[in-house]
């Protein structure tokens, strides 16, 4: 793909990179979806669809219209977090958007998105429901929980104000903080915070959700905008869902303070140095003086960037300086060389080049699996149709001049090919008898219920416990106990695996089936995702950091989190071993059903032949004209297949919109 063009202007506004990028990439997903539906039209006019067949492309369909793009930005307090988003994204509105101030503005973890299912609102979840056991991803199917503000499109004003509500806090007795796990007694910057009162200022709300028919969020974009860093230790919905699963993770530094001791822990132990990690160093624009020549400035935001880099173990060309506030500016006022001053396209430009082909790419792959695999079972369908027409047409030509004897020696070979073959239907009866009950298996490790049962004893052992060397314990067995059960379904999963290919291979043998490998499945995925919340844990709870934390009501709501992710995990894992069982049986059944209605042609076929010889050449002269439609159909079926995999590996280039 082309990353760097020229900006466009559309709507009194410059359209950046990133935005023109992202409406490419959307433009590509709808090219591949109406490719899709055609290829999914002729399947079914070939009479080829089946219910697994119609299950896989529901699945890729979901998995393109559904497909989401999510960017967080973390940052401590002050450094301009909201104002990086507002120039970004927002200033096609020509003023702020999300509240942008001295101090504090965003309060609680912010989710900006677009369900068009739902009007333009902003869903506000009480800071009281902390006091609960759910995590903030159980409350979000619950309605009654959240208060509903709605959003006036028209008034940018009434926007903004309603966008303040994530800046809105209250104050609080220290008992009542410490019941939603938000005091430390032992933190001395909490304890410089209570009042004369005895009371603590906290966030009103846990957390946002903005619905908001913004044409990027339309497109499936997804903006995570997080409250300062100390609120990343307290609510672990951040640590466990919303940051390690955005795409892009933008880690906003102020160029005046440099980096801080809070940055550099929460870069090692929350964000880290994987695909689609950035650093932002903004307010350069604090470094503008008059009284210093352009070069001496140019000297000084170098110097804070190599100082960033060093501390974060980071080469320099992954620091992106910028002035988010004149970038804004520019935006809003058309002033290119503010813009580019401010330096904001670099760092567009950069997110337009990293992270939507690197979204494309696992999109991509993703489908092209699926597609290959569907693709083969139709043609292999198609092929076993024609061959069943071809050897029915020679078997009708050889039966030229025949007498009735030969006619009916042709009937007697084909009653006893149907019969070898009802033998074999026989004994794939111990096979299906055999992998339901390992089916069945697979999830007396994996299943939902044993799953809450494991839960139930970890916080049994966690209530019990008055150490946290206990808490730990429990939450080291908890663990253990996951990944155990996940290999051991693994292990059937295998033994499914492993039983289906000798099938496979001995249907393709003794009645030459068109039959590959039996799709294959793993757990691996399942296991790492074990192991990255097990490391989210041991990072905010490992022993030293016990030795110095208390607070077990935090520790214990973590866990709740911890548990509520991992019912995620368990959720997907069940829905893909249930996915792929249906799967791998489906081609082998295809095949069967395919050959024995062959079979019944065939004979009946001849069954004609034999009633009524002059009716021979008709018959021929049919089966010619089928076996013509078959290679019609198969010819339209590649041309289908070839076009959805071209609309896949293509490269989207919109149109330069002239100014």
């Amino acid at each position: 793909m082309q990353h760097r063009r020229e900006r466009r202007k559309s709507g009194g506004h410059i359209v950046s990179n990133l935005v023109q990028t992202f409406e490419e990439y959307s433009s590509w997903r709808d090219d591949v979806l109406v490719a899709l539906a055609r290829y999914r039209d002729h399947i079914e006019t070939l009479q080829l669809m089946d219910p697994v067949s119609e299950q896989r492309f529901e699945q890729m369909g979901t998995r393109l219209s559904a497909d989401k793009l999510t960017i967080a930005f973390v940052a401590e307090f002050s450094r301009g977090k909201s104002e990086l988003i507002n120039a970004i994204f927002f200033a096609g509105y020509g003023q702020r958007i999300l509240p942008s101030s001295a101090g504090r503005t965003t309060m609680c973890p912010t989710e900006l998105l677009y369900d068009e299912t739902s009007p333009p609102s902003i869903r506000l979840l009480p800071i009281e429901t902390r006091a609960e056991s759910q995590s903030t991803s159980d409350l979000k199917g619950q309605e009654h929980a959240w208060t509903v503000l709605p959003l006036n499109l028209s008034s940018g004003d009434g926007m903004l104000e309603a966008f303040r509500q994530v800046s809105l806090t209250k104050r609080v007795s220290i008992a009542q903080a410490q019941s939603f796990g938000l005091y430390d007694e032992r933190d001395p910057d909490l304890g410089l915070s209570v009042d004369d009162d005895g009371m603590v200022e906290i966030s009103r709300w846990r957390h946002a959700i903005v619905n908001f028919p913004h044409p990027l969020l339309q497109q499936g974009l997804v903006i995570i905008d997080t409250p300062g860093l100390n609120a990343i230790g307290t609510e672990p919905e951040l640590t466990l869902n919303l940051i390690p699963n955005a795409h892009a993770v933008l880690f906003v530094l102020a160029a005046d303070t440099g980096v801080t001791k809070s940055d550099i822990a929460i870069w090692r132990d929350h964000i880290g140095t994987g695909a689609g990690r950035m650093v932002v160093l903004n307010k350069i624009d604090s470094m503008w003086d008059e009284l210093r020549t352009p070069a001496e400035v140019e000297q000084q935001i170098r110097q804070q960037v190599t100082s960033a880099a060093q501390m974060l173990g980071l080469h320099e060309s992954q620091i992106y300086p910028v002035s988010a506030q004149k970038g804004l500016v520019a935006k809003i006022h058309r002033d290119d060389a503010l813009l580019a001053r401010s330096r904001l396209p670099l760092l567009e430009n950069a997110l337009s080049s990293q992270l939507i082909p690197s979204r494309k790419h696992i999109i991509r792959s993703q489908l092209s699996g699926d597609i290959d695999e569907l693709a083969a079972t139709k043609k292999n369908q198609l092929s076993a149709r024609t061959r069943s027409v071809v050897e029915q047409l020679l078997e009708l030509k050889s039966l030229r001049g025949k007498n009735r004897n030969i006619i009916e020696h042709m009937m007697k070979r084909i009653d006893i090919e149907k019969r070898e073959f009802d033998g074999s239907l026989i004994r794939l009866q111990g096979t299906r008898a055999v992998f339901a009950r390992l089916s069945s298996e697979v999830f007396t490790s994996l299943g939902m219920e044993v799953l809450k049962q494991d839960i139930k004893l970890t916080r049994e052992s966690m209530d019990s416990s008055i150490f946290s060397s206990g808490f730990r314990d429990a939450v080291r067995r908890f663990f253990a106990q996951l990944q155990n059960n996940l290999q051991t379904s693994a292990r059937k999963t295998d033994e499914i695996t492993a039983m289906m290919t000798v099938m496979y291979r001995k249907f393709s043998t003794e009645h030459g089936l068109a039959l590959s490998t039996p799709m294959q499945f793993s757990l691996d995925k399942y296991m790492k995702e074990i192991d990255m919340i097990e490391g989210i844990y041991q990072r905010q709870f490992g022993a030293a950091v016990m030795l110095t934390t208390r607070n077990g009501v935090l520790m214990q709501k973590f866990f709740e989190s911890i548990a509520s992710r991992v019912k995620q995990s368990f959720s997907q894992a069940n829905q893909d071993v249930e996915a792929w069982l249906k799967v791998v049986m489906a081609p082998l059944e295809g095949q069967i059903r395919e050959h024995k209605a062959q079979l019944k042609r065939r004979r009946l076929s001849i069954e004609r032949i034999h009633l009524a010889t002059d009716s021979l050449e008709e018959k021929v002269s049919a089966f010619e004209q089928m076996e013509a439609d078959l290679s019609v159909q198969l010819a339209r079926l590649l041309v289908l297949e070839n076009a959805l995999n071209n609309a896949l590996q293509a490269d989207y280039v919109a149109q330069a919109v002239a100014a």
